[in-house]
């Protein structure tokens, strides 16, 4: 297709793909599907290898969020039964860390619900994030905490934290529709706030929410425009008790094709598979390997993920390798802006950003690329196809907030 070979070309030279380009990848057939995936796949290695970017959550303070976002768990008047708990103490925030790290992952990704910090829940994390590093000195530690206020970015980097998650989630034209507490302008404000304090910024956004292809693209070129270094992709998960538990929108194929719009027009970026994989991906996980090099270890904010062992084991038949903790993510062109202190926006065609949902920092399909995740045991009959696969959310109860030990 001579639309695929526009788009690698692309690709390769960093060149931002037309609007009209971008709205055609997600338009392609399911005959052209392995194309797609093959072409966005020749830029995913062009620019990461075959190294897969391990990450892992930590809910640092679950539910009880005064936000309506419509796609949350934890969200104000939220009947899902998920885990409600306060702030973790420093220690027991860094012992769920070294249970993922153990695992594998490089990077923690705190995150706790709410509109935003207050000064002294900066504090807190600025002291969740002094605990791990002293336990584990290479750690990448990205923070989800919301909104931010003046001179908070500035406090966390302080205190050792290296990005910040905070997510678009959809179009701007649309997100009125998703959240009424808070404006898609806070949301840009806060990531540009971690970009001017020097941080590692992560955006990104949440397909499924009955969005149309022509909101996909926009969100995406939205987040190209803000230069994130990571753009956590999540799926969302209808989570029961949630104004969108009805919204079952997504195939696996639908997954794919959204992947790899955002491998063509953010190419030379962390692109992370996040909340939803499971349920929505389900045995095409390794086939998305090919477009993101990026994941989430074990279990999400609020819901279970596969086994740790599992994704492992994934990636290595997927013929792919863990990221080293002494490898650098990011090809070299953007690691050099981000070790001279200049945060990820700095770079002209670069990538779009990575982290997670923002806003009440830590919502699931939303924060740190953290939404719902995964399965419990097979149904015993075999589903229609696109029939709501409820059957494979499971609300965590292990881990961070419990005395049960976490899945990594």
């Amino acid at each position: 297709m001579d639309l695929l070979n526009t788009l690698v070309d692309k690709g390769l030279r960093r060149e931002l793909p037309t609007r009209e380009e971008a709205l055609s990848v997600l338009a392609t057939s399911d005959d052209d599907l392995l194309d797609v995936v093959a072409a966005a796949g020749k830029v995913r290695r062009h620019w990461f290898g075959r190294r897969v970017k391990l990450n892992y959550l930590v809910n640092l303070k679950s539910g009880l969020c005064p936000e309506d976002c419509s796609y949350c768990s934890q969200r104000l008047g939220s009947k899902a039964g998920i885990l409600k708990y306060t702030w973790l103490k420093p220690d027991e925030a860094s012992k769920a860390a070294a249970a993922g790290l153990a695992g594998g992952a490089k990077r923690v990704c705190l995150v706790a619900s709410g509109r935003g910090p207050t000064d002294r829940d900066v504090d807190r994390v600025s002291d969740t994030i002094k605990a791990i590093k002293d336990q584990n000195e290479d750690v990448e530690v990205c923070a989800c905490l919301g909104l931010l206020s003046d001179g908070q970015a500035e406090r966390l980097r302080e205190a050792g934290a290296d990005a910040y998650n905070h997510n678009l989630n959809t179009s701007e034209a649309t997100y009125g529709e998703i959240t009424t507490t808070h404006t898609y302008a806070d949301r840009v404000d806060t990531v540009q706030k971690a970009h001017a304090a020097g941080l590692s910024a992560c955006s990104g956004l949440i397909a499924g929410m009955g969005e149309s292809d022509e909101d996909l693209v926009d969100v995406v070129f939205s987040l190209r425009e803000l230069d994130p270094d990571s753009v956590p992709v999540n799926f969302l998960i209808p989570f029961e008790g949630t104004p969108l538990a009805k919204e079952w929108n997504l195939t696996p194929q639908r997954c794919l094709r959204i992947l790899a719009m955002v491998r063509f027009v953010c190419p030379d970026v962390e692109v992370r598979i996040a909340g939803g994989r499971e349920v929505h991906l389900r045995s095409m996980q390794p086939l998305a390997l090919n477009l993101a090099n990026s994941i989430f270890l074990g279990d999400y904010l609020t819901s279970e993920g596969q086994a740790g062992k599992a994704d492992l084991d994934m990636i290595a038949d997927a013929g792919f390798e863990v990221e080293g903790a002494g490898e650098v993510t990011l090809p070299q062109h953007r690691a050099d802006v981000a070790a001279a202190g200049g945060g990820c926006g700095s770079h002209e065609s670069a990538g779009c950003g990575s982290h997670e949902g923002a806003g009440c920092g830590s919502h699931e399909s939303a924060g740190c690329g953290s939404v719902c995740g995964a399965a419990p045991e097979p149904a015993m009959s075999e589903p229609a196809a696109n029939e709501p696969r409820t059957d494979l959310v499971a609300v965590r109860r292990r881990g961070a907030g419990t005395d049960l030990a976490p899945n990594a």
